[in-house]
C-alpha cells in the first residue's frame, strides 16, 4: 500500500465510529482484574496440558529445571503449530539466591550452507525455498538444551519427567476451535510437502482426540537413551534419511556436533527495576533494552497508557532500536557485537535526539530501505516459577507456523524453517518483514538471528516478573509494553497482559495497532503529525504468558486471552 493510499485508509477510519481503547490504567474505584494465583508455584504456557504437566513435575518434588523439560515437550505433543522437538530456543534463568543465567539452544545452519544458498543465477532471493520444505531447515537445538539445563539444574530422572507427556502422547489430547482452524489452513500445504498420508494430512476437527503414537515412541527413546538418542542414535538417523531424501541438507555430522551454548544474559535498569533478558543470537535484550533506555527520560506515566504521546514516544524509540537490531546484531560466536556502545546512555539520548513531537520522524532518515510486511505467531513460550523460588523464562520455535511444514511422519514432528531468519540477501526482508545486514548472513554452523525475548524483571532486588511472548518480530515490543504497563501504570500482571498493544520495527514505516483497538481521536493525532497507521492488518500483536510476584509473596499469571494460554499453579 502506497502513501496516498495510507492517506485515503486513514481518511475512511476518520468517518467510521471507533470502539473505544480499553483495558485503561486500572481506576482506584475499579476491583483490579487478577489471573491466578498461586502459593507456592506456578507454570503459564500455551497450553493447559503443558501448564499442568509441569506444575505436577514441581509438585513431585522437581524444580524448575525438571518443569521446562516437562512443558517443552508437552508442548510439543499438544502445541504443534510452534511447540517442538525440531526447533529450538533460549531460556533466561534467576536462581533463587539471585545468580542469573541464560541457555542458547538456537538452530545453526548445516554444515553443507552457504551463504548464496537461496539465491538464483541473478543473485535474487528464490521464494519460498527459506521458508518452505527440507531445505529451509536448522539443526534442531531443542533436545540439547532442555537436557542440558536440567542436567546442570534439574533434580529428577529425565525418564520420570517425560513418562507424563508419554503418556500424553499416547492417550491424545482434544483439538480446540482455535487448533482445528489452524490445523484446516495448514492442511493442504503440509500434503504437498508430505503426500497426502501424511499424520497432520488428516481432517482433524474440534473435541477430536490426536493421539500421537510416533512421538510418544521417539519420546520413550529419548527418555531411555537421554539426548544422544535424539542427536547419534536411531532418532537422529530417521530424522537424517528422512530429511535427505526430500533435498535437506541436515548430515548425522550436523547432528552429532551440536551443542547448546550458556551466554550471559544482557542485564540493565529501567528506573528501579533490573531487567535480565537473553543476548545474541537473540536480538531480544539488546532492542528491549534499547526502547526501554530510550523512552526512560519521558514522563510516560503523567502521558496515560496508550495516550497519542505515549505511542508517539514508543514508536521512536521502537523505529530507531529495529534500525540497530537489524544492522548490528547477529551470531557472537561469528560477528563482534557492540552490545555496550548499544546499550550505552548518551548513545541512546543521542538515538533520540532527532525525536519531534510535533511530527513523525521517518524511517528512511534513520535508514534507507522499504518492504513489505507479514506477521506470524509462530514462537511459544512459557513462564514458571518454583517452590523453592528459582525462576525461567523460556520462548522456543519452529519459525513459521509448523515449521518449514516439513512433517517425520516416523518420529511425530514438525521440523524448522529457521534458515529464513538470516539474512538470504542483505537488505532483502525475511518473512516477518524483517531486514539483515552483514552481521546475519549465513554460514555453517553459524546461529540465525532472533526476535525472541524471555525476560526476567528485577524490582528492589526481588524477582518481580517473569515474561515473554510468541509474535515474530513483534515480540520485543509486546514484551516492552508489558513490563510498562505493569511498572508504569501500576495494572495486575493479567491487565498489564491483556492491554491492546501496538508496533513498529523501523521497516516499514507503520504503526501497527491490534483489531478494534484504536479510537478516531488517537488516529487523527497520530496521522496530522504524518505517522502512517496499519490497524487491520494485524489482529493481535503477541500472546503473553508472563507472571508477577506479589507483595505477600504469591504468584499471579497472567494468561493472554489472545490465544488458549493458561496458567497453573499450587
Amino acid at each position: 500500500m502506497n502513501r496516498t493510499a495510507y492517506i485515503r485508509f486513514a481518511a475512511l477510519l476518520l468517518s467510521i465510529p471507533f470502539l473505544v481503547f480499553s483495558c485503561k490504567t486500572p481506576t482506584i474505584d475499579k476491583e483490579p482484574k487478577r489471573g491466578l494465583v498461586a502459593e507456592n508455584a506456578m507454570v503459564v504456557s500455551a497450553r493447559g496440558e503443558a501448564s499442568r504437566i509441569g506444575v505436577e513435575i514441581m509438585q513431585k518434588g522437581g524444580n524448575a529445571f525438571d518443569a521446562m523439560m516437562a512443558t517443552e515437550m508437552a508442548l510439543a505433543v499438544t502445541f504443534p503449530f510452534a511447540g517442538n522437538l525440531g526447533g529450538g530456543g533460549f531460556a533466561v534463568y534467576r536462581m533463587a539466591n539471585g545468580d542469573i543465567g541464560s541457555i542458547d539452544y538456537r538452530e545453526k545452519a548445516p554444515g553443507a550452507a552457504h551463504r548464496d544458498m537461496y539465491l538464483d543465477e541473478n543473485g535474487d532471493v528464490i521464494p519460498g525455498l527459506s521458508t518452505k520444505g527440507a531445505l529451509a531447515s536448522g539443526v534442531p537445538g531443542t533436545i540439547a538444551g532442555i537436557f542440558e539445563a536440567q542436567s546442570k539444574f534439574g533434580k529428577l530422572d529425565p525418564k520420570e519427567i517425560l513418562q507424563p507427556v508419554i503418556d500424553l502422547a499416547r492417550n491424545g489430547f482434544v483439538v480446540s476451535t482455535q487448533q482445528a482452524s489452524r490445523l484446516q489452513g495448514i492442511r493442504e500445504v503440509v500434503r504437498e510437502v508430505n503426500g497426502e498420508d501424511t499424520f497432520f494430512g488428516k481432517e482433524w476437527n474440534a473435541g477430536d482426540t490426536i493421539k500421537n503414537i510416533a512421538l510418544a515412541e521417539t519420546l520413550e527413546r529419548i527418555a531411555n537413551n537421554g539426548r544422544d538418542e535424539f542427536y547419534k542414535g536411531e532418532t537422529a538417523k530417521v530424522l537424517v534419511d528422512h530429511m535427505q531424501k526430500m533435498g535437506g541438507i541436515i548430515t548425522l555430522e550436523d547432528l552429532a556436533a551440536y551443542e547448546a551454548v550458556w551466554r550471559d544474559p544482557v542485564v540493565f535498569d529501567y528506573k528501579e527495576l533490573r531487567i535480565i533478558s537473553m543476548a545474541p543470537p537473540s536480538s531480544g535484550g539488546v532492542t528491549i533494552g534499547q526502547i526501554l533506555k530510550m523512552v526512560e527520560p519521558f514522563d510516560l506515566r503523567s502521558m496515560g497508557h496508550n495516550s497519542a504521546d505515549y505511542v508517539q514516544v514508543l514508536t521512536e524509540a521502537m523505529r530507531r532500536a529495529y534500525a540497530d537490531r537489524n544492522y548490528y546484531l547477529g551470531d557472537p560466536d561469528f560477528v563482534e557485537i557492540p552490545i555496550a556502545e548499544l546499550l550505552d546512555d548518551e548513545y541512546l539520548r543521542n538515538r533520540m535526539e532527532s525525536f519531534d513531537p510535533d511530527k513523525a520522524t521517518l524511517s528512511s532518515d534513520i535508514a534507507e530501505g522499504s518492504v513489505l510486511f507479514a506477521e506470524s505467531m509462530e514462537t511459544t513460550h512459557y513462564s514458571i516459577m518454583d517452590t523453592e523460588g528459582n525462576a525461567l523464562a523460556v520462548t522456543t520455535t519452529l519459525n513459521g507456523a509448523y515449521g518449514s511444514k516439513v512433517y517425520l511422519d516416523e518420529l511425530g514432528f514438525f521440523m524448522n524453517n529457521e534458515m529464513d531468519d538470516f539474512s538470504s540477501k542483505a537488505g532483502v526482508p525475511n518473512m516477518f518483514g524483517l531486514i539483515g545486514a552483514e552481521a546475519n548472513s549465513i554460514a555453517p554452523g553459524k546461529r540465525m538471528l532472533s526476535s525472541m525475548t524471555p525476560t526476567l524483571v528485577e524490582r528492589n532486588g526481588k524477582l518481580w516478573m517473569i515474561v515473554g511472548t510468541p509474535g515474530g518480530s513483534t515480540i520485543i515490543t509486546a514484551v516492552a509494553q508489558t513490563i510498562l504497563n505493569a511498572y508504569e501504570f501500576d495494572m495486575t500482571m493479567q491487565e498489564a497482559v491483556e492491554a491492546p498493544r501496538f508496533h513498529h520495527q523501523w521497516l516499514p514505516d507503520q504503526i501497527l495497532f491490534e483489531e478494534n483497538s484504536l479510537d478516531s481521536t488517537l488516529l487523527k493525532i497520530l496521522t496530522a503529525k504524518n505517522y502512517l497507521i496499519n490497524e487491520g492488518r494485524t489482529p493481535i500483536i503477541g500472546s503473553v504468558d508472563a507472571i508477577m510476584v506479589l507483595p505477600d509473596g504469591k504468584l499471579e499469571g497472567g494468561a493472554d486471552p489472545r490465544r488458549e494460554n493458561e496458567a497453573a499453579g499450587f
